[in-house]
């Protein structure tokens, strides 16, 4: 089922999420309905606070990459498989050179800043069938996990980014929380008036 994407302005999105257990109500469902959400809108990561639920649970599908002529061959294979599950997620490393990126987010729509992130990073996280990994990952695959693992700490990209952008952009970002943009997805605004 295809859930609405909670809009920017809503105090989910600034909760930390809490950890879950094996015994955490259709969380197979749940995870399901995340792929078919993501996926529809076009999305290469969704965390559970942009579907409304405070948890600490977030799914990553960077395959979409696989068609970037900038990348190298390599990466792109990679990034072509990167498909994961995310529960109870650490990210224990963060090391590198700091890179930007232009970075979007299926709960801010039409909204693209540059982000500076360390390259790689060093994640423990639980998959779905709450199997323990350590996972080392760099560039993009690093770049969209931080993203994502940002969300379940309550930080959104636009967080990091100057504060002078911040101030060109704050008109759009009423706008989202007021429901005064047509995304091709499914969401729900926060502040939308309802009549």
């Amino acid at each position: 089922m295809i859930l609405p994407i909670i809009a920017y302005g809503d105090p989910i999105l600034r909760k930390v999420g809490v950890k879950i257990d094996k015994e955490y109500p259709n969380l197979s469902e749940l995870i399901e309905n995340m792929k078919e959400t993501m996926i529809n809108a076009r999305g290469i990561g969704l965390a559970a606070p942009q579907i409304g639920k405070a948890i600490r649970l977030f799914i990553v599908d960077t395959s979409p990459f696989e068609k970037d002529e900038d990348l190298d061959e390599k990466e792109r294979v990679f990034l072509a498989n990167f498909k994961r599950i995310f529960i109870n997620a650490k990210i224990v490393e963060e090391e590198g050179e700091e890179w930007a990126f232009s970075e979007g987010c299926l709960s801010i729509p039409d909204i693209n800043e540059d982000v500076f992130r360390e390259d790689k990073i060093t994640i423990e996280y639980l998959d779905e069938n709450f199997e323990k990994h350590t996972e080392n990952l760099d560039g993009l695959a690093a770049r969209v996990v931080q993203h994502e693992y940002d969300h379940i700490e309550g930080i959104l990209f636009t967080d990091k980014i100057s504060s002078l952008k911040k101030r060109l952009i704050k008109k759009k970002l009423e706008n989202i929380s007021k429901g005064k943009i047509s995304p091709n997805y499914r969401m729900k605004f926060p502040l939308l008036k309802r009549k």
